[in-house]
């Protein structure tokens, strides 16, 4: 991902470092890149996995009776923000570096605002996702990507670049 200029967090993740101020220091730290043996990967994937079939869809209206509420899943249940924030949480504890490990912010199929979490490793930018089952390349999703936490601090966050065409139209003869 091709990274620009420093911007707002979401407002959501400004609320949730407020109820939750102990997962979001205010450290700086070295960016790391995760390297992705065959061990790393089958972990990404299994947490990936695991997550997704414990937590069940619902939206923070339904859950909290406001549009926008991030928090850690409640009672098995959350939208895209929960689902980032357990595997967030699920990979540090499992010993996997908090630099290489952002919440990203992109425009899904619908152009709906989605959350997923951006894995940095040597074979580059993987995707942990609640809509795609499996970990993806960044390129190879099909949302447009808008913002992440920076590599250098979780209270950060870096605009994207993001410049690929991702529409499909036919042509008629």
């Amino acid at each position: 991902m091709i990274m620009r200029t420093d911007v707002k967090a979401p407002v959501g993740y400004v609320q949730f470092c407020r109820d939750n101020n102990w997962a979001c220091p205010r450290e700086r730290y070295d960016p790391v890149v995760v390297r992705l043996d065959e061990e790393r990967w089958n972990e990404l994937i299994a947490i990936n996995k695991d997550v997704n079939r414990r937590i069940r869809p619902m939206t923070d209206a339904d859950l909290f009776g406001q549009e926008e509420f991030w928090t850690y899943p409640v009672d098995g249940y959350g939208d895209c923000e929960e689902y980032v924030l357990e595997k967030q949480r699920v990979l540090i504890e499992a010993g996997w570096p908090k630099s290489a490990l952002l919440i990203t912010v992109a425009k899904d199929l619908q152009n709906s605002g989605h959350a997923v979490l951006t894995v940095r490793t040597d074979h580059g930018d993987m995707i942990l996702d609640n809509q795609i089952e499996a970990v993806l390349p960044w390129y190879s999703t099909p949302y447009r990507y808008i913002k992440r936490q920076s590599a250098r601090s979780p209270v950060q966050w870096t605009g994207i670049s993001d410049t690929r065409v991702t529409t499909v139209s036919s042509v008629s003869n």
